[in-house]
């Protein structure tokens, strides 16, 4: 029996799990490496139909590996078309900066109402307080705080994750202007040490995949393998 063929391995994500993925990606091991905008999470329905134009636009078929949770059911309806898609079974990037499913449902549980800061959303992403500076010169100040009551007063803590003290260290500054911001909700602050263990396992599990022409012969619960022909469904993210 020959051996299967190796498929072009091809990572597209959002760009708050850049550091993270441009750390861990062994050179060489991709044949090319997207990052889309942090702002798909603001209109996710808008999300699957920008991602099915960058897969649209591969020369062959690959194995494609997404760097976003469901968002929002901003995946739902991604259609694989020729390739096979790679993608973390989780709601959201927290669980992927918390290092396991098991992490972010043990900081879900104890403090439901938590706004998450990391690395990328400081550099790359958004938070209350940019938000609040955006809407103000559009809506006013009285306005543009309304629309931020709307989101935010039921917040109890904003949390920072980081994977090592050097970047705790280099983004408490940031992450506690923003805090200062999100006090008169009553919110508190905490640090929380994540851990880059499910990346890690993604970008594993992608170059076995890829070596054996995506013939999965262990599928892993944290981790849904979509065929060719196949799309993206809600339902496959719940637990």
């Amino acid at each position: 029996m020959s051996s299967p063929e190796k498929l072009p391995l091809v990572v597209v994500s959002c760009q708050v799990l850049e550091d993270l993925l441009a750390e861990l990606l062994p050179d060489g091991l991709a044949q090319q490496v997207t990052f889309m905008d942090y702002g798909l999470h603001r209109v996710p329905g808008k999300m699957a139909g920008t991602l099915q134009e960058v897969l649209a636009g591969l020369e062959q078929p690959s194995l494609v590996v997404l760097g976003y949770g469901l968002c929002g059911t901003g995946l739902k309806g991604l259609k694989a078309g020729p390739h096979t898609l790679l993608v973390p079974r989780v709601d959201d990037c927290i669980a992927l900066l918390l290092g396991s499913y098991h992490s972010y449902m043990r900081e879900f549980q104890a403090v439901p109402g938590t706004y998450y800061l990391s690395k990328g959303w400081l550099e790359s992403g958004s938070h209350p307080l940019k938000e609040y500076l955006e809407y103000v010169p559009r809506y006013g100040e009285k306005e543009a705080m309304w629309l931020m009551d709307q989101q935010y007063q039921h917040y109890e803590r904003v949390a920072l994750v980081t994977h090592n003290e050097a970047d705790l260290e280099t983004y408490r500054p940031q992450a506690q202007e923003v805090h200062r911001f999100c006090e008169r909700w009553g919110m508190r602050y905490e640090e929380i040490l994540g851990s880059d263990q499910y990346v890690r396992r993604l970008i594993e599990l992608a170059e076995q995949l890829a070596g054996n022409g995506a013939r999965a012969s262990v599928v892993d619960k944290d981790f849904l393998i979509i065929p060719p022909g196949g799309e993206i469904r809600q339902e496959s993210f719940m637990r």
